[in-house]
């Protein structure tokens, strides 16, 4: 019994956890830099709420194999989100020192939306810390989670998973959501 219940707690420390932030919570504001095609930018929530809904993604680390598939994949469908009225922005604690580089590399985010330096703050206020391995102090990397936030600064959606998979298709799916029931009523 005490291997299974340490199994379950090595298990759990090594997954990332829930996000904190559940749909209707509202959305802490901030302001961070980064890159948007290569060139420096600055961005604050609240000013890219008043265009619509923002897709706010966090990623572990830029130029890594699910990174780059996740990237890749919201620059694809960078018109979708544009034509339901979103803006995506991708954010990450690891290896800022290269989100220039991603921002405009053409096999990733191909310049097609901004990537910004995570703060420990917004780290915490987002609950996006990947845990560290074992118990141990969680590395300097964004967990795998990505939130759509409606123009009133509450969030709509929430999809968590180091898999990037379905980050892409659950984010458009809930912008284009709302949207509609935006449209209807």
């Amino acid at each position: 019994m005490r291997k299974l219940l340490l199994a379950g707690l090595a298990f759990a420390f090594a997954t990332p956890a829930s996000a904190s932030l559940a749909p209707g919570a509202a959305a802490p504001d901030f302001q961070l830099e980064g890159a948007l095609a290569g060139k420096p930018f600055s961005m604050k929530l609240s000013d890219a709420l008043k265009k619509g809904p923002v897709v706010l993604y966090f990623f572990p680390a830029a130029f890594t194999p699910g990174c780059n598939a996740e990237a890749h994949a919201f620059a694809e469908q960078a018109d979708a989100f544009k034509a339901a009225g979103a803006t995506v922005i991708g954010v990450t604690a690891g290896n800022v020192d290269r989100i220039v580089e991603f921002s405009a590399d053409t096999a990733t985010c191909s310049g097609k939306f901004p990537i910004a330096r995570a703060k420990a703050e917004v780290i915490k206020s987002y609950d996006v810390a990947l845990p560290g391995k074992d118990g141990g102090p969680p590395p300097p990397y964004t967990a795998r989670t990505s939130y759509v936030i409606g123009p009133n600064g509450k969030v709509l959606s929430v999809h968590s998973d180091l898999t990037p998979v379905d980050h892409v298709k659950t984010t458009l799916k809930a912008v284009q959501d709302y949207q509609a029931a935006h449209k209807q009523g």
